[in-house]
């Protein structure tokens, strides 16, 4: 080791040491979870599998190359959990209220107005969890949320992030894209195409309240309501909980139970 990597040789028996601690802290979160997900189904428990990244980074589903190395879609639930699909019993999605991506990667709907990209992103705290990395934003994309709503079966939405857009006097939907002249609500799986979208927007009206207060979906703005009803009747999937803040507890149940 030391004659290859010049450097000092590695003591074992300390690194053993060091690592053992880890093992005794870590130990009791170690399962057999394949036992222990199917004991809980059995029991009648509930069980939640949360996904950690977006649908359209998935590598085979997503905008190849830009994509991560893993299925971030539901098929990455089974293979990942060994729970088995005839178990599942709600599909959640959730999406913010406008589109965002970080890093490189075709984004049709992005802010073209530099200024505004950069205060909204201020303003929405859009950078990276864990890089920092700035995200860029921008309007929000329906073609590829239906899409990622197809892909997975989606059967409810969670829309976060309303409050974020107050204040904008005209809020553009993208409902359908024009490549090369061909219009279409269908997103594309070539990568090329993605490129060279032009995104034809619907507009609606904004709001100027502060909904981060609001607990009540009656008293929302008359204008969050057409907002969120146009994403519903667009995807055909309703919207089940809104989110109206930054706290756990900035939520509004939109569909009855």
């Amino acid at each position: 080791f030391s004659k290859i990597f010049k450097k000092e040789e590695i003591d074992y028996k300390k690194m053993r040491n060091h690592f053992l601690n880890y093992r005794n802290l870590l130990y009791r979160y170690v399962k057999n979870t394949e036992e222990m997900l199917y004991k809980y189904q059995q029991e009648g428990k509930r069980v939640l599998l949360e996904g950690a990244q977006a649908g359209l980074l998935d590598i085979d589903y997503g905008t190849y190359p830009y994509v991560t190395s893993s299925n971030t879609t539901l098929g990455g639930v089974f293979t990942g959990s060994s729970v088995s699909p005839f178990m599942i019993k709600n599909i959640y999605g959730v999406t913010k209220a406008y589109t965002t991506r970080v890093g490189a990667g075709p984004f049709p709907t992005m802010f073209k107005d530099e200024n505004f990209a950069n205060e909204f992103r201020d303003k929405a705290g859009e950078y990276g969890a864990a890089t920092g990395r700035p995200r860029n934003c921008g309007w929000l994309d329906l073609v590829a949320l239906k899409h990622t709503v197809k892909i997975n079966c989606i059967t409810k939405i969670i829309l976060t992030k309303l409050d974020e857009i107050s204040g904008i006097e005209k809020l553009k939907i993208c409902t359908k894209y024009n490549i090369n002249g061909e219009i279409t609500d269908i997103f594309p799986s070539e990568i090329y195409k993605l490129n060279i979208v032009e995104p034809i927007y619907t507009e609606l009206s904004g709001w100027d309240d502060d909904i981060s207060s609001v607990r009540d979906r009656k008293l929302l703005p008359d204008n969050v309501k057409k907002y969120i009803r146009f994403i519903e009747d667009y995807i055909k999937v309703p919207i089940d909980i809104i989110s109206v803040g930054k706290l756990r507890e900035d939520i509004i149940q939109w569909k009855d139970r």
